[in-house]
């Protein structure tokens, strides 16, 4: 009877250390830096600002609106009807993210387009540590995606955080593309805002600024879209 006992009180011993441990664990594990990207997407995602043509903004943590509340984001700034498909950390180059594939491309083909009236693609800095080539090719890949659909692309801007030689050298290879294809681009090096401490993200007037920015050259390409042809 002694030896049972002496038993039972073992296995308990070992069950509440396991379990302490495991909640130990638990408590000090930090989160998946990925799946609270792929989190804060989905909140972003959620939010459908003004009425109007149907515009689709792909982009990095800039449209998601990192460090900032969602409604602070500068798409919200857009002209009609705007729907954001934002992944912090993302860009035109498969290997932009860690966080595995998920460049424009790939998100814009997994994506029902039907009806959108305008696909913003918002983005490069995340490339700028990426080869010429996989930019090229993210980008090729992307425009494939988005078929006939008018578009305008955005580049990065003067982050203080990046070599603005870096960055720069993306924004030409994005032009150079676009140019390419006859495609709408709108550079962002000139673009003067204010960022948050990390000196990479904008804070809310530094999202204002490129916002209205966007704003004005959407609402052009929407106005040219719908008069009528002589």
């Amino acid at each position: 009877m002694t030896r049972h006992r002496l038993l039972l009180g073992l296995l308990a011993l070992v069950l509440a250390t396991v379990a302490s441990t495991t909640l130990l664990a638990r408590a000090g594990a930090r989160p998946d830096p990925c799946a609270t990207k792929g989190e804060r997407a989905g909140e972003r995602g959620a939010l459908v600002t003004g009425s109007g043509a149907r515009v689709l903004v792909i982009g990095d943590s800039y449209s998601v609106g990192a460090g900032v509340r969602p409604d602070q984001s500068w798409p919200v700034r857009l002209p009609g009807r705007v729907r954001v498909d934002g992944f912090s950390g993302s860009g035109f180059s498969v290997g932009a993210s860690p966080c595995g594939d998920v460049s424009y491309a790939t998100r814009a083909a997994h994506r029902r387009l039907a009806g959108v009236d305008m696909v913003v693609i918002e983005g490069g800095l995340n490339d700028a540590d990426q080869s010429p080539a996989d930019l090229s090719a993210g980008y090729v890949r992307l425009v494939e995606a988005l078929g006939d659909r008018p578009v305008l692309v955005v580049g990065p801007p003067p982050a203080p955080l990046l070599p603005y030689d870096a960055v720069a050298a993306v924004d030409a290879r994005l032009a150079a593309l676009a140019a390419s294809r006859g495609t709408p681009y709108l550079s962002m090096l000139d673009a003067e805002l204010t960022y948050q401490p990390d000196r990479l993200h904008p804070d809310p007037a530094g999202h204002r600024v490129f916002g209205d920015r966007v704003a004005e050259r959407v609402e052009t390409l929407l106005t040219q879209r719908t008069r009528p042809r002589p």
